[in-house]
């Protein structure tokens, strides 16, 4: 999500192939476009680094911008380097990731932070395989620190930029619903060869799917490949595969789960079991998202049916 900020120091970057990149046609409208519309986001800032755009990776999984700007301009106060949140309590991760949702994200986040402070003194990596190495870390967040951070030339494939290339190369209105091996080749023949090049339009391909080739009311008019589109071209095509459903939220796990870490989050010491009955009228399946939050780390039962935000 961010422009490089600074040379990389050691890469491992996708492979080069022998024929001009298939996606050269596209490259040069996408970047324009990119230069002239990006939005001015904290995290592409040259002075954000390589730990804000790590922050800002985790917070945007599955997380709408506005809710995450808030948050990570609070992090980033409170954690600037991170050694500094490594020395905390996972539970205080936990407690600044607020609603977010999908708070494992922090406990991830934090443990990828004390990894960096114990293998490379305190600075984010920036070889792909050190990031893939920390935990937390996926293929899709070590390829997007990788390339924005540190203007290597990674393929990175998130929903916005896979959504993009079903359309504009594939002619479909939407990829399968898990990335796939010819989805991952066809990124990588999409790459520009220039590392720079590669590493903006890894940014500017993302953007667009993030600000015009939308899941739903796409903006064709002010896309500047529209001309070129597969998809467009062949008159729009109705998606073909299973319902895309959308995620419900209201009386799932996940909302009560969501209560009961609230309650934790707001209480600075111990809280009894009671506190947490109070939150859910239903008490099996209060129980089993309770279990939940202890399974996964995100909630330390103590002896005599108290509860606290993790320690360790």
């Amino acid at each position: 999500m961010t422009a490089p900020t600074k040379p990389p120091h050691s890469t491992v970057t996708a492979p080069r192939s022998e024929e001009p990149p298939v996606g050269r046609p596209l490259h040069g409208p996408v970047i324009t476009w990119f230069d002239a519309n990006a939005r001015n986001l904290p995290w592409r800032s040259p002075d954000a680094g390589a730990w804000g755009v790590m922050i800002s990776e985790f917070m945007l999984q599955q997380t709408p911008v506005n809710r995450v700007l808030p948050v990570y301009e609070q992090w980033l106060a409170r954690w600037p380097r991170p050694a500094d949140l490594a020395k905390e309590a996972p539970g205080e991760a936990v407690r600044a990731w607020g609603r977010l949702g999908y708070p494992r994200r922090a406990l991830r986040l934090h443990g990828a932070a004390v990894a960096i402070t114990e293998r490379h003194g305190g600075d984010v990596p920036s070889d792909h395989a050190q990031l893939l190495a920390l935990p937390g870390i996926g293929e899709y967040t070590a390829a997007a620190v990788a390339s924005f951070a540190y203007g290597q030339r990674h393929p990175v494939l998130d929903t916005n930029v896979r959504r993009v290339f079903a359309r504009a190369v594939t002619g479909v209105q939407y990829p399968p619903n898990a990335t796939t091996a010819a989805e991952r080749r066809l990124a990588r023949a999409l790459l520009p060869e220039d590392e720079r090049t590669a590493a903006r339009w890894a940014a500017a391909s993302m953007e667009l799917g993030a600000l015009v080739c939308t899941a739903k009311n796409e903006s064709c008019q002010r896309c500047p490949i529209a001309a070129q589109c597969a998809w467009r071209l062949a008159g729009k095509p109705e998606h073909a595969g299973p319902p895309r459903r959308g995620q419900t939220y209201a009386g799932t796990d996940r909302q009560v789960r969501g209560r009961l870490l609230a309650v934790l989050r707001e209480a600075h010491a111990p809280v009894p079991q009671a506190a947490l009955d109070r939150v859910w009228h239903e008490p099996v399946q209060r129980a089993r998202a309770l279990d939940g939050l202890v399974a996964d780390g995100l909630v330390e039962p103590l002896p005599g049916g108290l509860y606290r935000l993790p320690l360790t």
